[in-house]
């Protein structure tokens, strides 16, 4: 199974009714799974670039007021920043290069903020909009989930 055929499957997954898919295959397995009813959400789109595609995140809605499933600690009018697919959370696009972003950094919009590696692909995070780094929830190297907390960040 090739990447495309993954991307279309996922695709097809998020607009069907079915909560869980699992697939095995030629040395392979692929588990999809739905937390919730199923609901239209944009899939990720990937634009070519040297050396890695690029994602818009995730934003989550407002903090104050919302109850996060997490235990990621808020600040009053903080907002966090998802991942939007299944990988590993890089905060600089090589080991010995500087973090894209450390916390009390601000970033425009469409700067890069970190780096999700999924299949061997480097898939570039990027700000929709201009905000502060205020904690940056995921460990380097660390594996996340879709949806996780990556950041939480302060509109500015």
């Amino acid at each position: 199974m090739n990447q495309k055929q993954i991307f279309e499957l996922m695709e097809k997954f998020e607009d069907s009714r079915l909560t869980e898919l699992n697939i095995e295959s030629e040395g392979f397995t692929i588990t999809l799974k739905s937390e919730s009813a199923p609901m239209a959400v944009p899939m990720a789109s990937y634009a070519p670039a040297v050396g890695a595609a690029q994602t818009a995140p995730q934003i989550g809605v407002p903090v104050q007021g919302a109850e996060l499933d997490t235990d990621v600690p808020t600040q009053p009018d903080t907002e966090i920043i998802t991942s939007p697919i299944v990988g590993t959370f890089y905060r600089s696009p090589a080991p010995d290069a500087p973090a894209y972003v450390d916390e009390g950094s601000k970033v425009e919009a469409g700067d890069s903020i970190c780096i999700i590696e999924a299949m061997k692909i480097m898939n570039k995070l990027e700000a929709d909009f201009s905000c502060e780094i205020v904690k940056i929830v995921a460990e380097n190297g660390q594996m996340v989930e879709y949806g996780a907390p990556l950041f939480e960040v302060k509109r500015i």
